[in-house]
């Protein structure tokens, strides 16, 4: 009885070592070292971060002008959905109501998000 168990432990051994399942769990050990080590020894990146410094300094310039053209848009939607309403109207169609509330949420989206756009970039909060 313990020789069949020995043996069932060294073909399972002779299987294992011989799988394409363990032959890969060692490359991508070996691999996944090897990469751990070069990124210890990687060094400076100084100049990467005085780079995301400028972008974001630069685009924190951008964004008065944005919040303004946000507001633009909102009062276009806005005129241009209370002529498409009024026309509707006219018309006597039956999704009026849908229209105006289309308009109505299009427009508080885009005074919501001009409003919270600074705020996401951190400037003049």
């Amino acid at each position: 009885m313990i020789q069949k168990i020995k043996n069932k432990f060294k073909s399972m051994g002779k299987s294992l070592c011989s799988s394409q399942r363990m032959k890969t769990m060692a490359l991508m050990l070996a691999v996944g070292t090897t990469a751990a080590f070069a990124q210890n020894a990687a060094g400076d990146y100084s100049a990467g971060t005085t780079a995301l410094g400028t972008v974001t300094t630069e685009i924190a310039k951008y964004i008065p002008y944005v919040v303004k053209l946000c507001y633009a848009i909102a009062g276009i939607v806005a005129v241009v959905g209370a002529i498409s309403v009024y026309i509707k109207m006219n018309n006597e169609e039956q999704d009026v109501k849908k229209s105006i509330m289309m308009i109505v949420g299009a427009c508080i989206f885009l005074v919501a998000a001009a409003q919270a756009l600074p705020l996401f970039f951190g400037v003049g909060a």
